[in-house]
């Protein structure tokens, strides 16, 4: 009897953990979660539990928006098909040498932080101390994770998760937090390294942190404000913003939905959602149709009355959530694709512009080559400022996504004009970088009033079509600027430098990175090595890599002794994955945040 008892006893055992394992089994299907790969264990929950704040303006659990349903579409084949393609030893050789090549870079900076500014915000490279920026909560330390996976560091990679496992979010050294720089460097961060790594603690400290973020929508109309004081949110005594940028608030929805997705909780979801609705039903109805302002009303129904219009600093990845919101809900939210569509349509009449060049410096023919420029427009009058941002050089990134992804073979094109344009102003410059913001001549631009930017006409000028040089026009740009900024010694169709810095920023290599995924042109392997060189013989210190004054500087540079978490999360990063094989990071499995975090898109 004993043996039989034992026998039944065993196979009560073993039954029990199959329906363990098939319960658990369904549960993490239905949540798009899998088992930790790595056993780090080491949690330590934040002081405050944001789960448990009673909320001042709660909304019903009936009344959330839940993710759409149905099996994800099958989307458009984003990248190149590299299959056909006949890599031979050489090239191969010569890619691994590059990469290795940003790895070592990587790995110095990664080693300065680690040493001189563990857990701390950031490093200064050349004085080698800690510097805190974000609340002190570790943002390289989060912020690199999933470099340090997909450059296989796997060692530095667990030692960053049993410090991020500790990171306690209402420990932060600011009585305030920034929503939009949170949300993208830290709950971008642990998301796509729990995406790539599958560390449980990682999706344990996200959800923790989107609790927190998600108190930010404790506001009469469930808008966040940017800017919120943690004693004013645990009262819940937020308003939205009346003066809030569109990137702030617009740049939110990919990270809220991953978490959505992960965690099976469509609260976070519907937060954005109800973001989405108040873009979407005010497209039309600004100063420029199919664009929004750089800054609107969020307190009062999404004002968006204000007259600047762009796709640079404060507006960019508003523009640039878009598609890749599609994307990652699996092609089931048109209203998305729609005012994709409609946005570029705008930008292309209105905000892009093609700068005119002289034919002394190219007889045989200029370069084929955009920029995005500012609008100023009142309802009536569209005026275009032809400025020359480097955070607007995300855009052909941007463009050419939404080509492949939409079937716009146009905008594929539009995209590698853009991206080529910021190469050829990284080329201008003695330093080979290009500056954070200069000004050009542009084409002359056929009258346009914004009502005509959501529409066209066959037998309307191209806005963009190339012209002759008018060096008349070009002394009329020119003149006033010649004295304060040297722009004397500027190439044509420069006028002016507004500001000579370099910041370490990332937005033209993303762009040559996406381009070269999407297109498979192997001459832009070759740009981006001349970019890192020249980026490199630049920033590099003693200690790791700066930000510098002045790109006009000739040999020595004078470095700013900066070094933001984004030159190891995204600059670095696209430069090793643009020399890695095209499976790394494929575009079409994975969406890139706005800090190049890659979150995995649902499967068909």
């Amino acid at each position: 009897m004993a043996i039989l008892n034992a026998q039944r006893t065993v196979h009560r055992v073993v039954l029990f953990a199959i329906v363990c394992l098939a319960v658990t089994y369904l549960l993490l299907d239905q949540t798009d979660q899998v088992p930790a790969r790595i056993s780090w264990t080491g949690y330590v929950p934040s002081s405050f539990d944001w789960a448990a704040r009673k909320r001042r303006h709660p909304i019903a659990e009936s009344s959330l928006t839940k993710l759409p349903t149905g099996h994800p579409r099958e989307l458009p084949r984003i990248q190149h098909d590299f299959s056909a393609e006949q890599w031979t030893e050489a090239h191969n050789r010569t890619q691994r040498e590059r990469r290795n090549a940003v790895r070592e870079a990587a790995v110095k900076s990664w080693n300065a932080y680690r040493e001189h500014a563990w857990a701390r915000d950031e490093v200064t490279p050349v004085s080698l101390r800690g510097k805190d920026s974000f609340n002190g909560w570790g943002a390289t330390l989060v912020d690199s994770l999933d470099t340090l996976w997909i450059m296989g560091l796997r060692k530095e990679f667990k030692e960053a998760v049993r410090a991020v496992s500790k990171i306690d979010w209402d420990k932060g050294n600011s009585l305030t937090c920034s929503l939009f720089e949170t949300n993208i460097r830290y709950l971008g961060g642990l998301l796509a390294a729990y995406d790539l790594s599958r560390e449980a603690v990682l999706l344990r400290k996200a959800v923790e942190l989107g609790e927190m973020l998600y108190a930010a929508f404790d506001t009469p109309n469930h808008l966040p404000p940017n800017q919120f004081s943690f004693v004013a949110v645990k009262e819940g005594l937020l308003y939205a913003s009346k003066h809030e940028s569109i990137a702030a608030i617009g740049s939110l929805s990919l990270e809220f939905t991953r978490l959505s997705q992960l965690t099976g909780n469509p609260k976070y979801f519907s937060a954005v959602d109800n973001i989405k609705r108040h873009f979407e039903r005010t497209q039309d109805e600004t100063k420029l149709p199919g664009m929004w302002p750089v800054f609107v009303d969020a307190k009062n129904n999404f004002q968006a009355t204000d007259y600047s219009f762009g796709i640079a600093a404060s507006a960019d990845s508003a523009y640039e959530y878009l598609s890749k919101t599609y994307m990652l809900l699996g092609g089931l939210d048109e209203s998305y694709k729609k005012m994709h569509l409609k946005a570029v349509a705008t930008m292309k009449k209105h905000v892009l512009f093609r700068p005119m060049f002289p034919d002394v410096y190219y007889p045989a023919a200029p370069p084929d080559v955009l920029f995005a420029g500012t609008v100023l427009s009142n309802g009536r009058i569209v005026e275009l400022l032809p400025e020359v941002h480097h955070l607007a050089c995300f855009g052909g990134g941007m463009f050419a996504l939404g080509g492949r992804l939409f079937h716009e073979d146009g905008d594929v094109t539009v995209g590698e004009q853009l991206a080529r344009g910021c190469v050829w102003a990284y080329d201008q410059f003695p330093t080979g970088v290009m500056p954070e913001m200069a000004e050009m001549v542009a084409c002359p631009r056929p009258p346009r009033s914004s009502s005509s930017s959501s529409s066209s006409s066959s037998s309307s000028p191209d806005p963009l079509a190339p012209c002759d040089w008018n060096e008349t026009l070009w002394r009329k740009a020119n003149k006033g600027s010649e004295e304060d900024d040297g722009s004397k010694s500027l190439p044509k169709p420069f006028s002016a430098v507004r500001d000579p810095q370099y910041l370490l920023r990332p937005e033209a290599i993303e762009s040559i990175f996406v381009l070269y995924r999407i297109t498979g042109k192997t001459d832009l392997l070759d740009v981006a090595w001349r970019m890192f060189l020249a980026i490199c013989k630049a920033t590099e210190t003693r200690g790791a890599f700066s930000a510098i004054t002045d790109v006009m500087t000739e040999g020595y540079t004078t470095k700013l002794d900066a070094m933001e978490s984004y030159w190891i999360a995204e600059t670095l990063k696209y430069f090793y994955l643009i020399f890695s094989e095209p499976h790394v990071i494929s575009l079409d499995e994975w969406v890139f945040n706005t800090e190049a975090h890659p979150l995995r898109v649902p499967r068909a």
